[in-house]
């Protein structure tokens, strides 16, 4: 698998990443990490792993930020130490803008039509050794999560949705979908329609479309935006909604 390069400047390199595809995994397991240090270094990543060497194999890859294996969608990543340092510390700042879309299943009761904005803020917790997180209003522990977002269209008794989380919690936007009524379609994890079993790895109906950070370089805003994946639930979607492209 060749992952498609979305921008590299400034030590800042964007790529796009499969649903299905965790952005690290163990050594072995294939993944995000280790797809690009393949198409990065070549055989100096293999000769690196084959010596055992674990960190940095074949050169500096930094990853201070992730998806969830069953999300797809812009990944930022950085290639020098001094890129990875000013993007964590950006993200840490909150200075980070993401866009994603949502294709989640909805009926009239739910109350929401074309172009309605909305602020969703609860309080998640994560559910001790189980990998979910759930709405936790009486828990002085669970943290704050806000998203705010938008209705971009509809279709029978599917919505697609734009959400832009303002805080990053655990499974966040899938907490916060599920709760109100608007399951992520394909999330089985948290109540989503689904056609059939599925792993909790299985791809499902969140896309990260947009991200903006700010240049380690010259501090000016860049923004970096991904294409659609191509399958049946995000083509249905194409034409109904333009998704902007570099």
């Amino acid at each position: 698998m060749i992952l498609e390069r979305l921008y590299e400047r400034g030590g800042v390199l964007a790529v796009a990443k499969p649903a299905g595809l965790p952005t690290q995994a163990p050594a072995g397991i294939e993944s995000v990490e280790s797809l690009l240090r393949q198409q990065l270094f070549g055989a100096a990543f293999q000769t690196a792993v084959a010596a055992g060497q674990h960190r940095h194999p074949g050169g500096f890859l930094g990853v201070p930020h992730r998806l969830d294996r069953s999300v797809s969608g812009v990944l930022l990543l950085a290639g020098t130490p001094r890129a990875a340092r000013q993007l964590s510390r950006q993200f840490e700042r909150r200075q980070i803008e993401k866009v994603y879309l949502a294709i989640v299943t909805a009926d009239s009761a739910v109350g929401l039509a074309q172009s309605d904005t909305f602020t969703w803020q609860d309080k998640l917790r994560k559910v001790p050794n189980v990998p979910r997180a759930e709405v936790a209003p009486d828990d002085p522990a669970a943290q704050v999560a806000i998203t705010t977002g938008r209705v971009l269209a509809g279709l029978a008794d599917r919505m697609l949705l734009e959400l832009r989380p303002q805080t990053g919690r655990m499974h966040q936007l899938r907490v916060q979908a599920a709760a109100r009524g608007l399951p992520i379609v394909g999330d089985g994890l948290y109540g989503g329609e689904v056609g059939q079993p599925v792993e909790r790895t299985s791809p499902i109906g969140l896309h990260a479309a947009a991200i903006t950070f700010l240049d380690p370089d010259h501090a000016a805003p860049v923004t970096v935006n991904c294409p659609l994946p191509p399958t049946a639930d995000w083509l249905q979607w194409q034409e109904t909604v333009p998704i902007p492209s570099e």
